[in-house]
């Protein structure tokens, strides 16, 4: 049966229009006038003046060089007032010699600058970066400069992501998100009685968390869009972090991971076959070629002698690993050393006070983050605002303007040594404590780096017996040469085999020529 066609009575609701009222006008702002007057005259400068002076006024000169108007001023007369001055106006109005003339009044005008300081309910709480401790992580100095992340993605690899938490969801990006532990787009956390599953969200509200919303604090990069993506809340596979650590490359930016194998300083172990293809080919082909960035907690095993060098992520030269320090210089108890360490950024204010502020689930919000998981955030924050700040930047840019741009400051450890290149270097803290203020302003006038050389060199030809202690050096005057020439050194990695019957006793160190000391082993 043929549809028929509706009642006309649909042809009059289709024409119907609703006209809101319109609010009535407040009441204008009230005029104010000043003791001054924009003159036009037919005479030159010298006659101008002369003129002021007749009708009691100061010539303070032209307005603009070359064209005859003059600031005519009168110092008796109030200096604002709500009405014209009467007199002198009709004064100038007789004057044959006078074009025109305007009694100056004071415009309204406002800088269109947006203060740096967000009005976020908790930003107060954000001592690491609100200026509430000298030095904080001097974010302020950044948004100063007007870069907030505006045009870059980030993503956390973690648990999950709340993506309809109200100070995630408008910087929230399906494009960066997955969930690969249940195979579909939707990166939401599982809920569970304990919220075992709340660390991503807390991880994604620390870099990119919304400003001036009213709701909890402020991420870093406030402006930068954030998804998440599902792949610690199930069987963790190779192919499942190969999955998270590719996603969209050429979409998103920076890859932010707090995770790692078990800090029991026991565990050595790293990617596989799948994830060190996906740590390379990110590198070398994400982000147009640029190379994908990845941030990594350099783990919380410090209270087990646990050594970030025996994690295969935080080691890994395509990733950039964050140490963690409190407000007071200190090494918090669960901080891992390595030379894997480039830089450190905040985690707590002491064992027992306030830690990081961030979101949280069913939509809320804490001041009780921290850990290595709350620092390596602070920092992929921190490389969204330099990658605004040059989006040119490739992932080895990045590691030598995070050198660049760490500080020794006040953080306290036995190990700083100052290396060949002159840089203050500790392995619980890396170059320093990140300073994002320093970091834009640097990536702003970086010129980039030359391409990447590599030089092997084979130190061991023979099998040696480690006896109690075993030293091997080897000439390093073949990576000098004309076709495997190194201009500067960013990485070294050293490849060995060997058997040995107790490997907690076991200690390896490396030395470079000019005698700075890699701990890659430690006692553990």
């Amino acid at each position: 049966m043929a549809a028929r066609p509706g009642p006309a009575l649909g042809l009059f609701l289709g024409l119907l229009v609703v006209v809101a009222a319109a609010a009535p006008p407040g009441p204008a702002e009230p005029r104010v006038y000043l003791s001054s007057w924009a003159v036009r005259v037919a005479v030159g400068p010298r006659e101008a003046g002369g003129l002021a002076r007749r009708h009691g006024l100061l010539c303070l000169g032209q307005v603009m060089e070359g064209e005859p108007y003059y600031h005519f001023k009168h110092r008796g007369t109030r200096q604002k007032a709500l009405s014209r001055h009467w007199g002198w106006n009709m004064r100038l109005t007789k004057e044959p010699k006078v074009l025109w003339f305007e009694q100056q009044t004071v415009k309204r005008r406002t800088k269109r600058s947006v203060s740096v300081v967000p009005t976020d309910p908790w930003f107060h709480k954000q001592w690491y970066m609100n200026n509430d401790i000298n030095p904080d992580l001097n974010i302020l100095t950044a948004w100063s400069k007007g870069y907030t992340g505006l045009g870059v993605v980030l993503t956390v690899l973690d648990d999950g992501i709340e993506k309809d938490h109200p100070d995630l969801s408008a910087n929230y990006d399906p494009l960066a998100s997955y969930d690969f532990n249940s195979n579909d787009p939707d990166p939401q956390p599982r809920y569970a009685a304990g919220d075992e599953n709340r660390h991503g969200t807390r991880c994604a509200g620390e870099a990119a968390a919304a400003a001036n919303n009213r709701i909890c604090g402020a991420g870093v990069a406030y402006n930068a869009k954030v998804g998440g993506v599902r792949m610690l809340d199930g069987p963790i596979t190779d192919m499942v972090e190969a999955q998270s650590l590719s996603l969209r490359s050429q979409h998103i930016h920076i890859y932010s991971a707090s995770w790692g194998p078990e800090d029991d300083g026991k565990t050595v172990d790293g990617p596989g076959v799948l994830a060190t293809e996906a740590f390379y080919r990110g590198a070398t082909k994400g982000r147009g070629g640029l190379g994908s960035v990845f941030i990594w907690a350099s783990g919380n095993g410090g209270i087990n002698y646990d050594n970030c060098n025996c994690d295969g992520y935080a080691n890994s030269i395509y990733t950039l690993s964050v140490g963690s320090v409190l407000a007071g210089g200190q090494r918090p108890w669960y901080s891992e050393g390595c030379s894997a360490i480039l830089t450190t950024t905040y985690s707590s204010r002491t064992t027992s006070e306030v830690q990081i502020v961030t979101t949280d689930l069913h939509h809320r919000c804490t001041d009780k983050h921290t850990g290595t998981s709350a620092s390596a955030p602070l920092a992929a924050g921190m490389i969204a605002l330099a990658l605004e700040a040059n989006p040119a930047l490739t992932w080895r840019d990045l590691q030598h303007l995070v050198i660049r741009a760490s500080k020794p400051a006040h953080l306290q450890a036995e190990d700083w040594a100052v290396n060949g290149v002159g840089r203050k270097v500790s392995h619980h803290y890396g170059y320093g404590l990140l300073d994002a203020g320093l970091l834009v302003e640097m990536a702003k006038a970086w010129t980039g780096t030359r391409p990447q050389q590599r030089c092997s060199v084979k130190a061991l030809h023979a099998p040696r017996n480690i006896g109690s202690k075993l030293t091997v050096s080897t000439d390093i005057s073949f990576c000098l040469g004309r076709t495997k020439h190194i201009h500067s050194l960013e990485h070294v990695q050293v490849q060995l085999s060997l058997s040995y019957s107790r490997r907690g006793d076991l200690v390896i160190a490396l030395t470079s020529p000019m005698g700075t000391t890699s701990m890659l082993v430690t006692m553990r």
